[in-house]
């Protein structure tokens, strides 16, 4: 139960810093934060709640992660339901928080995006959903594998935390004028539930490509770390 509620509070975390700062800060006049500065926000929440709660549930704050974990070997597949329940309640309710603090300035309209993942018209780039799946698929994939490397019992102790927050601002880096970087299935639906309409429309690509590049990551790293 403390894992699960560990999940919760992680998550929610991940996504009001997240997605927080893509709303509130990003574009704010003359000192907006911009494409770096969102990316290092998603990278800092994993860093700060990886050293804060990585020893009470393993901090995966992800159902992709979490499935990529059992599908490596390194989860029970008992725990997946409560840990992902979690997960996506503590994106909604940042989503909730994020709303009452945005909604709070005169002419905010959460129909402009709320950053929300999508494809199509709806990518910041006008990507199209081919675009969209290849890179949730490929960017989930390496940072899976980042993830089971980084965590190895051979890999440098403490420093995990590190390169894996260093890995999602990374990720944000390339594909956030794709798709506005999912990755995470919980992170998209925490915000999508409030925008409604194209976002919920859109959001199961971001909750099958991240799954699927997930397994392919830790199925990678079962060939490549295990001892020959």
């Amino acid at each position: 139960m403390k894992a699960t509620i560990a999940e919760f509070f992680g998550t929610f975390w991940l996504v009001l810093g997240g997605c927080g700062s893509a709303v509130l800060a990003a574009a704010f006049p003359e000192v907006g934060i911009g494409l770096m500065g969102v990316s290092l926000a998603f990278g800092l929440t994993v860093v700060t709640m990886a050293y804060g709660i990585g020893h009470i549930s393993g901090c995966h704050l992800n159902p992709a992660v979490s499935i990529g974990l059992w599908a490596g070997g390194r989860f029970e597949a008992s725990k997946l339901l409560p840990y992902i329940a979690a997960q996506v309640l503590g994106a909604i309710v940042a989503g909730g928080v994020l709303y009452l603090i945005a909604s709070g300035k005169a002419g905010f309209d959460v129909s402009a995006g709320f950053a929300s993942n999508g494809f199509g018209e709806h990518s910041p780039g006008k990507y199209s959903l081919l675009s969209a799946l290849v890179t949730e698929v490929v960017m989930t994939m390496m940072f899976l594998l980042v993830i089971l490397g980084a965590t190895d019992k051979r890999a440098p102790a403490g420093f995990a935390p590190l390169a894996i927050g260093l890995c999602l601002t990374l990720i944000h880096l390339i594909s956030i004028p794709v798709t506005n970087t999912s990755v995470n299935p919980a992170r998209s639906t925490g915000v999508a539930v409030f925008v409604g309409d194209w976002a919920i429309a859109q959001l199961w690509a971001f909750w099958v490509a991240p799954i699927v590049g997930a397994v392919l990551g830790a199925l990678a790293y079962r060939v490549i770390g295990t001892d020959d």
